[in-house]
């Protein structure tokens, strides 16, 4: 290691920038986000830096020559753009002891730029040493994805109550697992999940910060994850962040082994979902395994396919989270509606041919049978139906019933996103005959016009192309 990572206090002193053009821009961009005072040679005669009123008042902008300048109480030196200017400084700086950086030029650097992950408070400096800024921004790309975006924020909050919470607990082993409990817990979820007043509220109710720390019994919580429609790599963020994090993971029969995957290796993973046709363990025995858990103490994770929300019962698992006092967040997925349009291309809505979406489920055919398909006859309206292929023939039904054309546009898209994808595309009267085709679910159904913009076909076979393109057409 060449450079050693440090943090420059840019309140102590004025940065000296010398440069020119955008490369002077660039740096003086960078020097100002961290609000340091800047005094400014640009020795192209330039001085139109487009200054907001913001910076302009910690900026200066100098004239005459920076090889001359008084130096005294300047706390480092950056080159950039600088030519030959920008060696003669480094001389001179280093013989006044004072850091400086000449942009791309490690020999006349005594200090080098990292690149910089800024989460307010929480600041990540990634370095090569200088070799390889590409390097050193990918890392910091990777770390961007990882980090919370309120990490800065639960920084923050733990400096504001340091100092009373430090008071009270004398023992620095306490102190330290005190904040562990908190960053760890429910509060340091709840300044995460954005809702800062209740995790305020929550630590000032702890009457005694020593017991609190050395409670046996760690805080559970539960997280109701959304694991998207199949592809590991539409997964979010935040949902990789909880499936890292678990200490369980209760997930569903939806879920593809590729996103199972991702779940920590020594985490315990429970099948808790049913296919169609199969018993399942029912959903109050679900809540009843994930309350118990979390009242254990353990990080508990509800896996589903799609999105919590979108027919896979989280409503049901809030209420019954709520009701025993258990901490719980939602991250939400990509519904398997909106990826499978994706991975077919096919716009659920379209300008002047389709204004309004419905989604729905019709898992058997007295599901099919239940809807007032009479609301769902609008040509204007795209259709989109979970869990539908058992009930397609009561589908039809009930839409020709309701007076929808036999000609409207069907698709039928099986394992959506996923490398196995099968869709078929023709027209209602088709409905049960497009099902035949895939072979197997989960599927959706898309009902509508804009199934005649479908694009992404490559998943069926060749003599199945040209007829559904032919119905979809007619």
């Amino acid at each position: 290691m060449r450079f050693l990572p440090v943090f420059l206090d840019l309140k102590t002193g004025p940065v000296v920038l010398i440069g020119a053009g955008e490369l002077l821009r660039a740096k003086l961009r960078v020097l100002a986000a961290a609000g340091a005072g800047i005094r400014v040679y640009a020795i192209d005669g330039d001085r139109d830096l487009s200054l907001s009123s913001d910076d302009a008042a910690r900026i200066e902008i100098v004239t005459g020559d920076p090889l001359t300048a008084d130096l005294s109480g300047v706390i480092a030196i950056v080159c950039a753009g600088a030519g030959d200017v920008g060696v003669a400084m480094s001389v001179r700086a280093k013989a006044l002891g004072l850091p400086v950086n000449v942009m791309d030029d490690l020999e006349h650097s005594s200090f080098i730029f990292p690149a910089i992950v800024d989460r307010g408070d929480v600041v990540v400096a990634v370095g090569t040493g200088g070799t390889s800024p590409v390097v050193a921004r990918r890392v910091r790309e990777k770390i961007e994805a990882l980090l919370p975006a309120r990490i800065g924020e639960l920084a923050e909050f733990i400096g504001t109550f340091r100092k009373s919470i430090n008071e009270r607990i004398a023992e620095f082993p306490l102190r330290r697992r005190f904040w562990e409990r908190v960053i760890d817990g429910p509060i340091g979820a709840a300044v995460l999940a954005g809702r800062k007043d209740e995790a305020d509220a929550s630590l000032e109710a702890i009457s005694d910060p020593s017991d609190f720390a050395r409670a046996d019994k760690p805080e559970g919580s539960v997280a109701l994850v959304g694991a998207g429609p199949g592809d590991p790599d539409l997964l979010t963020i935040k949902a990789l962040r909880a499936l890292q994090d678990a200490d369980i993971v209760f997930h569903d029969e939806l879920v593809s082994p590729e996103i199972l995957d991702r779940i920590r290796r020594d985490t315990t993973r429970v099948p808790v979902g049913r296919r169609v046709g199969k018993p399942g363990i029912g959903q109050d025995a679900i809540n009843k395994r994930m309350i118990e858990a979390a009242q254990s103490g353990q990080r508990v994770v509800r896996l589903k396919g799609g999105d919590p929300f979108v027919f896979g019962r989280g409503g049901e698992e809030v209420e019954a989270l709520r009701a025993a006092g258990v901490a719980y967040s939602i991250i939400p997925g990509i519904t398997a509606g909106l990826g499978g349009a994706a991975d077919f291309e096919v716009p659920l809505t379209y300008r002047h041919e389709a204004t309004r979406i419905t989604f729905l489920t019709a898992h058997k055919a007295r599901d099919a049978e239940a809807v007032d398909w009479s609301t769902l006859t609008d040509t204007k309206m795209t259709v989109v139906i979970y869990m539908g292929m058992t009930a397609a023939p009561a589908v039809r039904a009930g839409l020709f019933a309701a007076g929808r054309s036999p000609e409207t546009p069907v698709g039928v898209f099986s394992r959506v996103t996923r490398p196995d994808a099968q869709g078929a595309i023709g027209t209602l009267r088709d409905l049960p005959e497009l099902v035949r085709r895939i072979q197997g679910g989960p599927a959706i159904l898309i009902i509508g016009d804009v199934v005649r913009h479908a694009g992404s076909l490559r998943r069926q076979t060749p003599k199945h192309i040209i007829s559904d393109l032919l119905d979809a057409a007619e």
